[in-house]
């Protein structure tokens, strides 16, 4: 999965991983909180962005750094499936504070825009390198240690940013907030988990009346919402951001772009491990070029930003990870690991540079004041891609890969419906089928490199379309 244009390894069923855990005696066998986590993230972004504006910046960030410290605590050491579902929602509580406030309090300090494009830059890259480390730290942990280590593992790391945000970082707040609408609180949260319950819902489960009926009450309480904040003397997000071209253009943008690398990468850590045979840390190895690419790009982002503007290098950010995804996609048809990491160096390359100028064009089409809650709408354009890329060319994957399975007839029944249902059960229903589950598992393993190969080349062209979305509607006026 993409986090801010940084790859997260995906848990591959039947593998731990630090988003599916190994619960300790007495508690079911498996359990996933990532769904509870994104809920709480998704639904209380913009409730949070417009929040910091008001009760100060700092203070809101202090708050969600130890609220996450607490609430890892509290799922390290949780004794049921019930305690540790609940840590992950306060987990998403704490989250939802963490990415408007820092984002605002960047723009708040960083007044000069060429500063302000470094300091983005810094802010990705550290976001970027911390993304990265998280699944090798939390496999080796695993490898080692209890579930539980991590979450532990979370508690010194907060207590760290909680001391160094209290020593060096000043408080900021928007000086006329007016009140704090809760009612409109209430509607975002409404419309943004139903909407996003209803894509995975419907990802999973085809489309059925309970999907439909999300779908719809999500999208009355958008509408209630955006109509009530025009009526606002003080609204929880200002709607008329999106009358400026700037704003709505780098959101669109963006949606598409995460919406084209969340559904590709979700599978291509499955990929190198079920197809390339790398273990999960060999396979978060394989994927670092990526991340370290959208790192070595802040040492150029500003320059790049400087000459060309805002919306065109946000378009040739994303023209060039789609020239990048189009390696990727002749390379996984290729037993080398070269030709992937080619791909990933250029993908790498695009994603830092459209990250930071996506973020830039952003922060910098508001006043300070309401920097909060313009960087809640930009995280919300992110949650919303991740969950309808995942969904949507997710299911594309699966619907490609079962069409290009051979025929199973011979198979026995559970091992049809296993090869059928996945490639990771495939694996281990014939593990133990000698030479004919050894042909029908090849087999399988290359319908799942045409359905990649496939669901890349669409992201690519979903990548092409994004910049020119950025092209038309981003201005790019140059900075001296």
């Amino acid at each position: 999965m993409l986090r801010h244009g940084r790859p997260v390894a995906q848990p591959v069923e039947g593998r731990p991983d630090v988003a599916t855990y190994q619960p300790a005696p007495g508690m079911v066998a498996r359990v996933d909180g990532g769904d509870a986590y994104s809920f709480a993230l998704a639904g209380l972004l913009i409730s949070m962005g417009t929040l910091a504006d008001r009760v100060g910046r700092r203070r809101l960030l202090l708050i969600g750094v130890a609220g996450f410290g607490a609430a890892s605590l509290l799922a390290a050491f949780a004794a049921s499936a019930g305690w540790l579902i609940a840590a992950r929602v306060l987990l998403g509580v704490a989250g939802a504070t963490l990415m408007p406030s820092t984002l605002s309090i960047v723009r708040n300090i960083f007044t000069d825009a060429r500063q302000r494009t470094r300091a983005i830059a810094v802010w990705s890259a550290g976001a970027s390198g911390g993304a990265a480390l998280g699944p090798l730290v939390g496999g080796a942990l695993l490898e080692h240690y209890w579930w539980g280590s991590v979450f532990v593992i979370n508690v010194p790391i907060m207590l760290l940013v909680l001391i160094g945000v209290a020593a060096l970082v000043p408080e900021s707040r928007d000086p006329r907030p007016g009140r704090f609408d809760l009612l409109s609180a209430l509607l975002s949260v409404v419309a943004i988990v139903a909407l996003v319950w209803a894509v995975k819902h419907t990802a999973k489960a085809g489309v059925d009346p309970v999907g439909v009926g999300a779908a719809v009450a999500g999208l009355v309480g958008g509408v209630l919402f955006v109509r009530r904040q025009r009526r606002l003397s003080a609204p929880l997000v200002d709607v008329s951001l999106f009358a400026r071209p700037v704003f709505t253009g780098t959101v669109v943008a963006s949606l598409i772009a995460i919406f084209a690398f969340s559904g590709l990468l979700f599978f291509f850590s499955q990929y190198l491990q079920l197809v390339r045979g790398y273990s999960p840390l060999e396979a978060g190895l394989r994927e670092l070029p990526l991340t370290l690419a959208s790192i070595a790009v802040v040492a150029i982002a500003a320059a790049v930003l400087a000459r060309l503007g805002v919306g065109r290098a946000l378009a040739v950010a994303l023209l060039t990870a789609g020239a990048g995804m189009a390696v990727l996609t002749v390379g996984e048809g290729y037993a080398g690991y070269a030709p992937l990491a080619l791909g990933l160096v250029v993908i790498g390359l695009g994603v830092g540079l459209a990250f930071t100028a996506a973020n830039d064009a952003v922060l910098g089409a508001v006043p300070k004041d309401r920097a909060g809650s313009a960087s809640a709408i930009s995280e919300m354009a992110y949650e919303l891609g991740v969950a309808l890329g995942i969904a949507l060319l997710g299911t594309l994957h699966t619907v490609l890969y079962r069409s290009a399975l051979p025929d199973l007839s011979t198979l026995p029944g559970p091992s049809r419906d296993a090869v059928h249902e996945s490639l990771a059960t495939a694996g281990r229903a014939l593990a133990g089928d000698g030479q004919q589950g050894a042909q029908v598992l090849a087999a399988a393993r290359e319908a799942f490199v045409h359905a990649m190969q496939t669901t890349s080349l669409i992201a690519a062209v979903l990548l092409v379309a994004a910049g020119v979305i950025a092209w038309k509607l981003v201005p790019s006026p140059r900075r001296p």
